[in-house]
Parts: structure tokens; C-alpha cells; sequence
């Protein structure tokens, strides 16, 4: 129902902001990370929005990257993990961050995030894990410029579905892709999206 909303920060409550677009104020949620990042009062903004319809309530949440919210999705679609802990996570980690983490299976390191405890950390880096390489994306195939014995076809259509489902495009993530295809020395998936993600983070 909605994708965007741009408009002037009028206010900054934690956790929610409010813009105002066209005389009309709107109230979003939002987590500390977020609110940090929007800028200054009265400056114009771009934030993604995600509409959450319960029973008894209806409200929107607010991401500065539509990354971030195409990971709250799948953390939301986590039995067990609601809107606060998806916000939690988001806050601790970034999203090529926690993506890492439930790709190397790092647990422990996820159950370092308030409210979130060893339990809860292996069910969603198994969940979320699940989702993310099960997504429904077909990725491209990067040039065959970038070459390297180690890294099979499979390996490098496992990463790019991640980066596809995390809402980098081909033209966005190709660069990163083929940078690190040629630098890593191990053959598996979770080298090559660590180094993918390192690069992507300095574009």
C-alpha cells in the first residue's frame, strides 16, 4: 500500500518521527538507528515505509534503506519475532551486518542484541538463513571477466540471490561481485558475501 513518503521532519520522539507531506503529518515508527540518521528538523526526507495491520491497531515503520525493510519482512515472517525484536536487530546490526552473521551461522553473536537469547538466535539464523537463500529471485550472472577456480557457478548464484533479495540490483552489486570473486581464497558462500557486502559498504 505504500512504498515511500517524502517530506519535511517536523518532530523526533523516540521511536516514533512524523513528516509532513502535501499539509498532512504522518506518525511513523521508527527504531533509534533511523532516528538517528533522518538529519535535522525541517530538512526534506525520503523514508521506506512498512504498513503493520493488527487487530486492534494499525501503524507504519520507517527505514532509511529499503534493505533494511526487505530484512524486516523476513525477520517479521520469523515465528517469534515481531515488530520490536526485528527493530532491535536492525538497531544492533546493519543489514549486510546481520546477514553475515545468519550466513556464517553466528548465533552467538546475534544474541548479543537486547531481549534476544540464545534460543531465539538459533531459530532465526536457521529461519532467516532458509528464507534468504530460498528466495524467489533469479539472479544474474556476473562477466565472465571476473575469474577464480575457487568460486563455483553455484556459489555465485547463491550470493547474488542474497544480494537480490536484500534489494541490491545487478548493476549494483556486479562491480562489488566480480571485485570480490578475484580476492577470495576459499571457495564458499560465505566468504564471498562477506567480502561482497565490504565492498558494497564503501560504494
Amino acid at each position: 500500500m505504500f512504498d515511500y513518503i517524502k517530506g519535511e521532519l517536523i518532530s523526533k520522539n523516540y521511536p516514533y518521527c512524523t513528516v509532513e507531506c502535501n499539509g498532512i503529518g504522518y506518525s511513523i515508527f521508527v527504531n533509534s538507528r533511523t532516528l538517528s540518521s533522518l538529519g535535522e528538523l525541517g530538512e526534506n526526507i525520503k523514508i521506506y515505509l512498512k504498513l503493520i495491520h493488527k487487530e486492534d491497531n494499525m501503524f507504519l515503520c520507517g527505514f532509511i534503506k529499503k534493505q533494511d525493510r526487505i530484512i524486516f519482512d523476513i525477520l517479521t515472517s520469523v515465528s517469534g519475532v515481531g515488530v520490536k525484536v526485528a527493530f532491535a536487530l536492525l538497531d544492533e546490526f546493519t543489514s549486510s551486518e546481520l546477514v553475515e552473521a545468519v550466513v556464517e551461522e553466528n548465533h552467538k553473536l546475534i544474541s548479543r542484541t537486547k531481549g534476544i537469547g540464545a534460543k531465539m538466535a538459533q531459530k532465526i539464523v536457521l529461519e532467516l538463513k532458509d528464507k534468504l537463500v530460498k528466495q524467489d529471485i533469479t539472479a544474474g550472472v556476473i562477466s565472465s571477466k571476473a575469474t577464480n577456480p575457487v568460486v563455483s557457478n553455484e556459489i555465485l548464484i547463491q550470493v547474488q540471490t542474497i544480494l537480490q533479495s536484500l534489494g541490491y540490483s545487478q548493476s549494483e552489486y556486479t562491480k562489488a561481485l566480480e571485485e570480490a570473486v578475484e580476492i577470495v581464497k576459499k571457495g564458499d558462500e560465505q566468504e564471498l558475501l562477506k567480502e561482497t557486502l565490504k565492498i558494497l559498504s564503501v560504494f
